[in-house]
């Protein structure tokens, strides 16, 4: 998410200003199970996770049939340890967007429960885009 530091969003301040954010408050082991089950094919960039997302042969590329990559900080004990810190740098941030009463916290384990409830309110503060046929 971003920002993920006071700092990024005293910037970020400088140039909009924001009148709605999202926390999506996911518990830590399920954080750290998903992005360690990430892993990448290092000539396109393509992203495969293990559990939800896999390739059709394991450790393989799909396209190109070349071995797949788990990044370093993908590692199960280098995502506990990015996950500590993120959440000590963005705790302030939480707190500046709470005072502002502009931030809405979700929170759950499975993006096909939580992702209703984050639609409708961003319906309700975003208008539909119309095409062109419908204007």
């Amino acid at each position: 998410g971003f920002p993920r530091t006071l700092g990024q969003a005293e910037a970020l301040d400088r140039i909009c200003e924001l009148d709605l954010v999202i926390s999506l408050n996911i518990p830590f082991e399920t954080l750290k199970d998903r992005l360690s089950a990430r892993w990448v094919h290092p000539g396109s960039g393509r992203v495969y996770n293990m559990d939800f997302n896999p390739p059709h042969v394991h450790g393989v590329d799909d396209l190109t049939g070349e071995p797949l990559v788990q990044r370093q900080d993908d590692r199960p004990e280098a995502v506990a340890a990015r996950l500590r810190k993120y959440k000590d740098a963005a705790k302030p941030v939480i707190e500046l967007y709470k005072s502002r009463g502009i931030l809405h916290s979700f929170s759950g384990t499975e993006t096909n429960k939580i992702w209703p409830y984050v639609y409708t309110l961003l319906s309700s503060k975003i208008p539909p885009v119309l095409s062109d046929e419908e204007n």
